[in-house]
């Protein structure tokens, strides 16, 4: 499997962002987390990407074999198939939309550039999330969201403000669980996106941010007890009539 930096090239087609990604449905408890459903609800298409001059339905290897061998729509499947999902895990690391769709691009462009490295013994989405989740973590770092924060302060961090880009109107509830997870250092960040609200396995998620399991779990850990303090004091906070 390629490095996400190497090669060039361009896609032809740029990356669109899908609608209703703004509406955060969250459980009531931060400790429903791992239960709870995804942030944002992805529905798999109707319609089963067909193999390039098959009548089959096309894997996502099926589908860069295409590619590799010059096939005009392969790509352009392969990416319609996994922005969606893509588009969701940048926009609950960033938490901006525009900037979302940014990483989105880029990462398929990465994609395309060096998918003649394909490694056929991994998954497309692993790689594909790993290429998201890194470029959503140096977005974050180049912008200082999160300079400074370390684990061991995370109970003395609340953030202030709400979501980017977030209307006024929005549930107040959404709001204090978007702030929570925005405190959370990028590394940590990414596990609680990529476990809690996309349901992936620990061992998919360590070849995805390219850790151990162990770590991973660790990780998850420290990140799911930082959320719980930050969501309790946001409330405490709330229910005294104290603005965030």
């Amino acid at each position: 499997m390629g490095s996400v930096d190497s090669g060039a090239g361009g896609t032809g087609s740029g990356a669109r962002k899908p609608r209703g990604t703004g509406d955060l449905p969250l459980p009531a408890e931060p400790s429903a987390m791992n239960a709870a459903a995804p942030l944002v609800q992805f529905r798999p298409s109707a319609r089963p990407t067909q193999v390039p001059g098959g009548g089959e339905a096309a894997t996502d290897h099926d589908l860069i074999r295409g590619i590799q061998a010059g096939e005009a729509d392969a790509f352009r499947a392969l990416f319609e198939r996994h922005e969606r999902r893509a588009y969701g895990i940048a926009y609950q690391m960033v938490g901006n939309a525009e900037e979302a769709a940014d990483v989105v691009q880029e990462a398929f462009l990465r994609v395309h550039r060096s998918i003649d490295r394909f490694d056929f013994s991994k998954a497309f989405t692993t790689w594909l999330y790993r290429i998201v989740v890194n470029l959503a973590i140096d977005g974050l770092r180049r912008e200082r969201l999160r300079r400074d924060v370390e684990i061991g302060d995370f109970e003395e961090t609340i953030p202030a403000g709400s979501s980017p880009e977030a209307p006024l109107e929005v549930d107040e509830t959404v709001r204090l669980v978007r702030c929570a997870l925005d405190a959370l250092p990028p590394k940590f960040k990414a596990v609680m996106v990529l476990r809690d609200l996309h349901g992936l396995s620990g061992k998919q998620i360590a070849s995805v941010v390219g850790a151990t399991h162990a770590t991973v779990r660790w990780r998850l850990h420290r990140a799911r007890k930082a959320f719980r303090v930050l969501w309790e004091r946001s409330r405490a906070r709330r229910g005294q009539g104290v603005e965030e």
